[in-house]
């Protein structure tokens, strides 16, 4: 087993539950965490049996461009892609953070952490 971590995939996105938050916008960083099991694309040297990280990156940059009013909703939508996208996916964390998010205090950011289980994907 291993992991394939994306960290600080950084966006421009509309997310928010306030007008303005869709007009004007927020910058957005997220981090995902894959366990998965690596054994034969490592043994094979070949990416077909792999997890893609290019693909993940594709993932998370058009999930944050449709938007939402919340940042758990965003991130359910990447793990169930993730999950319907690659079979050995067991088990993603998806982090989500908003940098400066107008909560009327000085408060740098903001972030959800939502994980899931290939299992509990079924249920979904």
């Amino acid at each position: 087993m291993g992991y394939i971590i994306l960290s600080n995939v950084r966006t421009y996105s509309y997310h928010g539950c306030m007008d303005e938050e869709e007009k004007i916008g927020a910058e957005f960083r997220t981090d995902i965490k894959v366990k998965t099991d690596m054994t034969h694309a490592a043994q094979t040297d070949n990416l077909q049996y792999g997890l893609d990280y290019t693909r993940l990156n594709e993932i998370v940059m058009a999930e944050m461009q449709v938007r939402a009013k919340l940042m758990e909703t965003v991130a359910l939508r990447m793990i169930k892609r993730i999950f319907s996208e690659f079979d050995i996916a067991e088990k993603v964390e998806v982090k989500v953070t908003k940098l400066n998010p107008p909560v009327g205090g000085n408060i740098e950011a903001v972030s959800i952490v939502l994980k899931k289980n290939r299992k509990d994907f079924v249920k979904l």
